[in-house]
């Protein structure tokens, strides 16, 4: 049979009302009653009743994580990350997938609002002021975006394009590329702006492609523009793009690292398949998701607080994609 509330109640010495109490607002229970409580709890393995523990707090036990490309290897890092976290305060996870449109986002938002406690929104592609509105549908963490005082975890993309620079300089490189990715993506927005003060800074001249889609066929459509501008090396929006650039170089028989050297963003799993494996600016993506969760919790716990914000750190992995500069 399974364990009741007064099941609790009885091994705890106290009456269902103080368990369901102790449960849903421990800060107003009495120190040694809630030791009582968790113990009797934990010795016979009693799960709360979502739905009944919704009732007494109002809360779903529900979180939204929305991204917008769940075929992007890096993203399921982040949905690890964030399910992980969850699961250890017991919170169920709703996922959607926006197929990068942020029409969508703003759509998902407001739906999945009316079933979740909070949304965690990853790379969200929707302008500032269509995220300034949607704070009042529901409490609200951003995952690789940040705008004003919204609750944001972020990565440090002036430190990581600094590792990046300083290694291709190292090898003599003296002209490299950028290949972007969605215009609206606020990563590529931060790594174009640092890329540019780095370059200038050491004196390295930075040719800018246009934009692609932060995918392999991305990279494929870019490769023979970058070869075509006389650069020794390469940057990619992202691994995808990177890994696609790689593809098409290969086809047309130049050699990686030895004629270009080719970088990318994420370390993502197929970066270290590759031949030859792909020098990159590792992201924490299962860190960023618990990051996530951290902060939306913290927002729940008390939502006139401060708003929280993070920021992680990126990590060069040097690998065989990058080598020195072709002497002509």
């Amino acid at each position: 049979m399974p364990v009741t509330i007064k099941d609790v109640a009885r091994a705890a010495g106290v009456s269902p009302a103080t368990v369901s109490r102790t449960l849903a607002t421990p800060e107003l229970v009495h120190a040694e009653t809630r030791r009582r409580v968790q113990q009797a709890v934990d010795a016979l393995g009693y799960k709360p009743n979502r739905a009944a523990r919704g009732l007494i707090t109002g809360r779903t036990g529900n979180l939204g994580l929305i991204v917008p490309d769940l075929t992007n290897p890096f993203f399921p890092g982040v949905v690890k990350g964030v399910q992980t976290r969850a699961r250890e305060f017991d919170y169920a996870v709703f996922l959607a997938d926006t197929d990068e449109d942020p029409t969508a986002e703003a759509d998902v938002v407001r739906n999945l609002s009316k079933q979740v406690d909070g949304i965690i929104l990853c790379s969200p592609r929707m302008s500032e002021e269509e995220l300034r509105s949607l704070t009042g549908e529901t409490p609200m963490v951003m995952l690789n975006r940040r705008v004003g005082r919204m609750p944001s975890v972020t990565v440090n993309s002036a430190d990581g394009i600094r590792q990046a620079v300083a290694h291709l300089t190292a090898l003599g490189h003296r002209r490299i590329a950028y290949v972007p990715g969605p215009k609206l993506s606020w990563s590529n927005r931060e790594r174009l702006r640092a890329l540019r003060q780095c370059c200038a800074a050491a004196g390295v001249e930075l040719v800018e492609t246009g934009n692609v889609a932060p995918q392999f066929a991305g990279g494929v459509a870019a490769a023979d523009q970058v070869l075509a501008s006389g650069v020794t090396a390469v940057l990619g929006y992202n691994d995808l793009v990177a890994v696609g650039m790689l593809s098409r170089f290969a086809a047309r028989g130049v050699a990686v690292p030895e004629r270009i050297s080719v970088m990318g963003f994420d370390d993502i799993v197929l970066s270290e398949m590759v031949n030859p494996s792909l020098t990159t600016l590792a992201q924490p993506k299962e860190q960023t998701g618990r990051a996530g969760v951290d902060l939306l919790l913290q927002l729940l716990a008390d939502p006139e607080g401060t708003l929280p914000r993070r920021e992680l750190e990126s990590q060069l992995m040097v690998r065989n994609s990058t080598g020195p500069a072709p002497s002509s």
